[in-house]
């Protein structure tokens, strides 16, 4: 059956927003990329990121720009800046954790809870992914996603040093192409 005419129009109407979107979305994206390209280290840093299988480009440069171009003496000081550590409450003879501080960049920290999600997604077979897999067992998902955290934390001492010195994460699977090669072929 044929379309009503105002349903039609309001489709086309739809549709020219979408690719007005989507133009919008690629100009976006082209002056990122040169932006980076004009920082050798973070290009370097966010190609590096992109050869693992899960990491996306979006994330990959938001990690590259917002954590690994500052320089981090341990991997306390980094967990610290993605307000991943836990805080501690100390009152008198009694010290116990709070949970972490979330006292750090926080749109990084959102970013890494994405990227170990996917990491668990496109890297099951990493050590990481299994430790993830053992200690939710049987658990709730209020318990999940705490241990999630958790896995976000070993995630970026793991990409850390995987920028800093080239130590490829244990049992990472790298990506068959990353976006510098595909758009160069």
């Amino acid at each position: 059956m044929p379309l009503a005419e105002r349903l039609r129009r309001e489709l086309e109407r739809e549709y020219q927003r979408l690719e007005l979107i989507e133009t919008q979305i690629r100009i976006v994206e082209k002056e990122r990329d040169t932006a980076d390209a004009q920082d050798p280290a973070v290009e370097q840093k966010r190609e590096l990121l992109c050869a693992l299988q899960g990491v996306g480009g979006a994330s990959a440069v938001i990690l590259a720009r917002e954590v690994f171009a500052r320089q981090f003496a341990s991997r306390r000081q980094l967990g610290s800046y993605l307000g991943l550590t836990p805080s501690a409450y100390d009152s008198g003879s009694m010290t116990r954790c709070q949970g972490i501080s979330k006292a750090g960049n926080s749109w990084a920290r959102r970013v890494l809870i994405e990227v170990a999600w996917l990491w668990r997604k496109y890297q099951p077979g990493s050590p990481l992914s299994h430790w993830y897999t053992r200690k939710t067992a049987d658990q709730s998902p209020r318990i999940r996603r705490i241990m999630l955290i958790a896995l976000a934390r070993k995630l970026a001492i793991s990409l850390w040093r995987y920028v800093e010195t080239g130590l490829v994460p244990d049992g990472a699977v790298m990506a068959k192409t990353t976006p510098h090669m595909a758009a160069a072929a």
